[in-house]
């Protein structure tokens, strides 16, 4: 990206006088190249873009250049990082467009005429606000402002993080929200403003994060039997069903091999509690109808782990239940919902990361007496677990069982935990299960912990139904 502005151009004077050692302008934060010995001409390119510019045209002819190319690249939709490289771009054309329109008001003559008072304008997508189809909400970020706050930072963060994902996509190296913070920890302040911007600029463009050359940290974790990840590099990642593996990000899967002997998914909410099945073996467990996988997101899940459960409820077998396995409590529905609906903060995104597939496990709090543990042995619900129940409520198209027993959260004023199992003894736990109907006499579960026994009852009650309940129902 690259523009030339002409030898009579006010803005030419003014960024050559607000010119830094570092290369940046009048306070922006904008890493930009500049050469040219006077303020006769100047050029101005993005690293690595110097050969863009045309020798003999003007900053106008080289922005209607840029145009012209964003035209023809419309129908190209194979080559994605043509088309980022060309977001962001023109997201800082339309930002220097404004400063020629602004600036040479500083250096009318004195005696002549000045129009009024202009300002920046940067539009980015809100994403706190839902939206339907192509009405994306928008917030507006201005300079100046009528605020006694400085308000060119505002506009330097959001330039420096579009500079380092244009880095990033010709450089041909991905980046990261926490790399691009340490490079400039004192512009930004803080990792939640890269967070904002990284996501904000994403949706903008309606593009993926990954798109603009930025990958999320990975975290989440797998174990099981019956699916073999490809990866571009040439490696493979071979599932244990016993010792937890990385999950990849998407886009360093090439493909995945599903042995056919799979017939379960089980996601789990805690890091601590899919340790525990993993050392149990749930995944091979011979009381279960088939092999299985284990994941977790460890809470919240990352993106990476919500691609591998969308990629799986989309395209195994549907006799093939995708389960979750989450606190019965406000915050284990919410992330319960963040796999199967997606999440509000990143719903540019969700036709990608949301597995309509997933349905409810447990632990539900209403089944807990049935299964012998008394309201004493439950944790009270907080402020902030009241907050967060009746925020949820509140959304249109909840399941009736998530409202249920959010209801009944609500009412009892306690909250289920899944490490609350522990508390059921052994002995009589079996027969317990079986009054709850969550298994038959003589059916999986005769030995084991209350956890797994719980579980092996759950699963097992889950395949048999796959073929004949619908998923949409959210149990």
């Amino acid at each position: 990206m690259a523009w030339r502005l002409d030898h009579d151009s006010n803005l030419n004077a003014l960024l050559w006088d607000n010119l830094e050692d570092d290369g940046s302008i009048g306070g922006f934060g904008v890493p930009l190249f500049l050469s040219g010995s006077d303020t006769d001409s100047l050029d101005i390119c993005l690293p690595g873009q110097e050969e863009t510019l045309s020798d003999n045209a003007s900053w106008s002819e080289n922005a209607e250049r840029l145009l012209e190319v964003d035209e023809d690249m419309e129908g190209d939709e194979g080559d994605i990082r043509d088309v980022s490289l060309h977001c962001l771009e023109d997201f800082v054309l339309s930002f220097l467009t404004q400063l020629v329109e602004v600036f040479p008001v500083a250096y009318n003559e004195v005696d002549a005429p000045k129009p009024g008072p202009k300002r920046i304008k940067i539009g980015l997508a809100d994403r706190r606000k839902s939206y339907d189809g192509n009405d994306l909400p928008m917030r507006e970020i201005s300079m100046p402002q009528r605020s006694k706050g400085p308000s060119a930072r505002p506009f330097a963060q959001v330039l420096r993080t579009v500079d380092l994902m244009h880095e990033a996509l010709t450089s041909n190296v991905p980046t990261t929200k926490r790399d691009i913070y340490y490079k400039d920890v004192g512009l930004f302040g803080s990792q939640s403003t890269v967070d904002r911007l990284v996501d904000d600029l994403a949706a903008t463009f309606k593009l993926s994060r990954a798109d603009l050359g930025v990958r999320a940290s990975s975290k989440g974790l797998i174990c099981g039997a019956g699916l073999t990840m490809h990866l571009h590099c040439g490696d493979a990642v071979h599932m244990s069903d016993i010792e937890p593996a990385l999950i990849p990000h998407s886009e360093d899967i090439e493909r995945f091999d599903v042995n056919g002997e799979l017939a379960w998914v089980l996601v789990v909410e805690k890091e601590a509690v899919f340790q525990t099945l993993c050392r149990l073996r749930l995944a091979t467990h011979a009381a279960l109808p088939g092999k299985g996988l284990v994941i977790t997101g460890k809470g919240y899940p990352d993106v990476a782990t919500r691609q591998l459960v969308q990629t799986l409820s989309t395209n195994l077998p549907p006799h093939v239940p995708v389960l979750a396995l989450v606190d019965g409590d406000a915050y284990g529905i919410d992330i319960l919902s963040v796999y199967k609906n997606g999440s509000t903060s990143m719903q540019h995104e969700n036709v990608n990361l949301a597995a309509a597939r997933v349905r409810w496990l447990g632990l539900w709090s209403s089944e807990l007496a049935a299964l012998g543990i008394q309201k004493d042995a439950l944790l009270p619900i907080t402020k902030h677990d009241e907050k967060k129940a009746r925020s949820m409520l509140k959304r249109d198209g909840l399941p009736v069982r998530w409202r249920k027993e959010l209801q009944h959260m609500l009412f009892t004023r306690r909250k289920a935990e899944i490490e609350v199992l522990s508390a059921v003894g052994s002995a009589d736990y079996a027969a317990e299960l079986r009054g709850s109907g969550c298994m038959r006499s003589g059916g999986p579960g005769s030995s084991g912990t209350p956890l797994l026994r719980y579980l092996l009852a759950k699963i097992s009650s889950a395949c048999l139904r796959a073929d004949r309940t619908d998923p949409r129902l959210g149990l």
